[in-house]
């Protein structure tokens, strides 16, 4: 099975990129998506996704053209869940879930607070919140993947230049230590499971050509419990995929 998480930073203009013949190569079984900025009513091509075999599960946010979740997959799920509960997260559209026979897969989109203090509170605040919440969803869902953006860089490897961004949002000391002591609720970085090497990104800014020279940042995760370890096959970042300043990251499964 092949989960992939994406960031696609708007899938209307996404798809103006050529997103659906690239979702189509994949062949991905379930497709975890963030910042979709988009109500499914304003997806003129919505349609094709139904012919190229998904089923369409989609969480906007209230405020138009902003942040927003989805998960499209090939298996109906047993259940979707939209939202965590927490108006000031569900109304931006932040988490939504779906059940099937072997897991469950939640696709995140965690706040940015590089707009400022205020943001970065915000984010502070749904840091918390949310592993309270998986802390008791994990009891009854053990199996279970939390894709998304999560914008924050774990470790300096995760990040091109860790001394310059030591005070910056998504690599500040906090920031880190959450994502330690979210790792020992029992979950596995995915992706530094079966790769120490540094310079793997998933975001580049758009300024002074980050990407194409491989200034990024490694903000979207594929984190999976422990109880998942005995499934897990193979993570892949996808850099050749152009159609945000994320790229995709491929998570596959055996059962």
């Amino acid at each position: 099975m092949k989960i992939i998480s994406y960031n696609v930073n708007g899938i209307r203009a996404a798809i103006n990129k050529d997103w659906l013949a690239w979702l189509q190569a994949t062949d991905a079984d379930v497709v975890c998506l963030q910042e979709i900025k988009a109500t499914p009513d304003q997806i003129a091509d919505i349609v094709l996704l139904e012919q190229l075999g998904y089923k369409h599960y989609w969480f906007p946010a209230e405020k138009k053209g902003y942040s927003g979740t989805a998960i499209l997959s090939k298996t109906e799920p047993k259940h979707v869940e939209y939202g965590c509960g927490i108006e000031a997260y569900d109304r931006e559209g932040r988490v939504i879930r779906a059940d099937f026979e072997d897991f469950s897969v939640i696709s995140a989109y965690f706040p940015s607070g590089s707009s400022g203090e205020e943001r970065q509170l915000f984010k502070y605040q749904f840091l918390d919140d949310f592993a309270d919440y998986i802390a008791r969803l994990k009891l009854e869902f053990p199996r279970l993947i939390i894709s998304g953006d999560y914008n924050i860089c774990h470790k300096a490897i995760d990040i091109h230049n860790p001394k310059s961004n030591a005070k910056s949002s998504g690599f500040l000391p906090e920031e880190r230590a959450w994502m330690d002591s979210f790792v020992n609720l029992g979950f596995i970085d995915t992706f530094r499971h079966f790769n120490a090497d540094p310079h793997h990104y998933t975001w580049w800014s758009y300024r002074a050509g980050a990407r194409g020279k491989n200034l990024g940042w490694r903000i979207d995760y594929h984190m999976a419990t422990n109880e998942m370890a005995q499934h897990l096959k193979r993570v892949a970042i996808l850099p050749e995929a152009k159609h945000s300043d994320h790229c995709p990251v491929l998570l596959e499964l055996a059962f």
